[in-house]
């Protein structure tokens, strides 16, 4: 008899359905067709234990199971529990009457325990664009899978779960989530908030402008300055995620299995802060079965590279596309993958390798030419993609002492929030222009005019202050997002002397 399952296969951050068919004829041993890696085929010895724990046999005739389509290829544990089902079915123990109208998706243990797998939101949306009635998938991914509505979400702990429930001997009620009500309840709901950093109300204010025109900012000054501090909480006061961008960002998350147990929707702006010794590929993503990189995993939220020089060329090299283009494109000789990556890059570097050059009070022990050579670690292609420059000084005591009381989070972000419906409007006419640092030059020229005694003061710090030639557009998109902070038409001389101190690397001379 043949019996019909079906599953999913995930490719970047969509699913394809896999049919699961399985043939018990006269014969002996079970063979597994359809391109199976090693995890797929393992499953023979799972399957088996789980089937006898539930009280059932595996049948001693020839089971033929096949994955279709059988030119893909299939990886990874998650078809255990429609394998099992389906031989179950095709061998006549158990009657399931709807097999074929759900997606059955779960990892077996050997006691007939559902492990939780990965890829559930895609695979979940997948299924309701198919019209498949439900998705019998593991209880500890059931509240993820239930952020999909208008299909049934089955979560199942055990084999004998799933047996009896296709048998009708057992009613599961399908679990049911508002997606929107559980956004709205924990939107921004933020560990950290900039209420709790004394000081520093230069960086502040520089972070402030990067969140309000999505500009890449790297910070540069001591060991203990507050560097890695400042950036944690720049997610606080970027603009809410839209129900969309949860969506997508938990999609990438759920393919990575990142997606804690029993977690539903990521409401949150993502914050990554992999190690300096990641390599190109887990930075980038890839690998054999091509899984998204830090770089996706940070979509829609911060990146956050602490100590850049550390990092190896290579790995930040290969960065510079992505950032260009906001997406990322991984190449294998049967398929191509596109994986979203539209992050805010926040870097920090100390100034030389002992920390304390252009230090206020400590003296710098670097000998000749040292700092320059630390500094020349990062390339002038990557520093032309960050637009804002910061120098990070100690807190003093007084500072750090002081009753003054800082702006929250909450009072940054409405300004951010402010600022960015001002660029919206500006770009509500282009295609993959959302926000000032997405500006190309040639728009830069109509939207950042600046007036006669502006273009006299650019002038002059360029010729004074050594700045390079990639600083101009950089200054200008800067100052444009000042003066949506400051809610002006125009960009007037004191948003561009702002703006201007924020190119310190790009001083000659900076460095010795």
């Amino acid at each position: 008899m043949v019996a019909k399952s079906f599953g999913s296969a995930v490719f970047g951050v969509d699913a394809r359905t896999i049919t699961v068919e399985v043939n018990v004829t006269q014969g002996q041993h079970l063979y597994i067709s359809g391109m199976p890696d090693m995890a797929v085929k393992e499953s023979e010895h799972r399957v088996e234990s789980a089937i006898k724990t539930a009280g059932f046999f595996m049948p001693r005739n020839k089971v033929v199971v096949n994955l279709a389509p059988a030119d893909i290829r299939k990886e990874g544990s998650a078809y255990d529990l429609p394998m099992a089902l389906s031989i179950l079915q095709a061998s006549e123990q158990i009657d399931a009457i709807d097999l074929e109208k759900f997606v059955i998706m779960g990892e077996l243990a050997l006691d007939g325990t559902v492990r939780p797998i990965k890829g559930v939101l895609p695979i979940a949306i997948q299924s309701r664009k198919e019209n498949f009635k439900g998705f019998v998938l593991p209880q500890s991914n059931a509240r993820e899978g239930a952020i999909v509505n208008n299909i049934d979400i089955i979560g199942v702990d055990t084999l004998q779960d799933a047996i009896e429930f296709f048998e009708g001997k057992k009613k599961i009620d399908p679990l049911v989530i508002d997606a929107k009500e559980v956004f709205q309840s924990k939107v921004n709901s933020y560990d950290s908030d900039f209420r709790d950093v004394q000081g520093q109300e230069n960086i502040k204010r520089a972070l402030e402008i990067a969140a309000a025109g999505g500009h890449n900012v790297i910070m540069i000054g001591p060991p203990g300055a507050g560097k890695t501090m400042l950036a944690k909480r720049l997610p606080s006061i970027l603009p809410p995620l839209t129900l969309n961008e949860a969506l997508e960002t938990t999609k990438i998350h759920s393919i990575a299995g990142k997606i804690g147990k029993n977690a539903s929707l990521l409401t949150t702006r993502p914050f990554r802060s992999p190690h300096h010794t990641i390599s190109d590929v887990a930075l980038v993503g890839g690998g054999g079965h091509p899984q998204p990189g830090e770089i996706s995993l940070s979509h829609n939220g911060v990146l956050f590279l602490d100590e850049l020089p550390e990092f190896k060329r290579s790995v930040l090299e290969v960065m510079r596309q992505p950032m260009e283009e906001r997406r990322v494109t991984i190449s294998r000789a049967r398929i191509s993958i596109d994986y979203p990556a539209n992050f805010m890059l926040v870097a920090s570097m100390n100034p030389c390798p002992c920390g304390y050059y252009n230090h206020p009070e400590r003296k710098c022990v670097c000998g000749p030419g040292v700092v320059q050579r630390y500094l020349s670690k990062v390339s002038g292609p990557l520093l032309d993609r960050i637009d804002l420059h910061v120098e990070v000084v100690p807190v003093s005591f007084d500072e750090m002492t002081a009753q003054r009381r800082s702006d929250t989070s909450e009072e940054i972000r409405s300004r951010v929030v402010n600022a960015r419906m001002i660029q919206s409007e500006r770009f509500r006419e282009q295609t993959n222009v959302y926000n000032n640092a997405m500006m190309p030059s040639n728009m830069v020229k109509d939207i950042c005019v600046i007036q006669d005694a502006g273009v006299k003061l650019l002038k002059t710090a360029m010729e004074r202050l050594g700045l390079s030639a990639r600083a101009y557009d950089r200054i200008l998109k800067v100052s444009r997002t000042i003066a949506d902070l400051a809610g002006t038409e125009s960009i007037k001389v004191e948003h561009l002397a702002e703006a201007i101190q924020y190119r310190s690397l790009d001083r000659e001379g900076w460095a010795g």
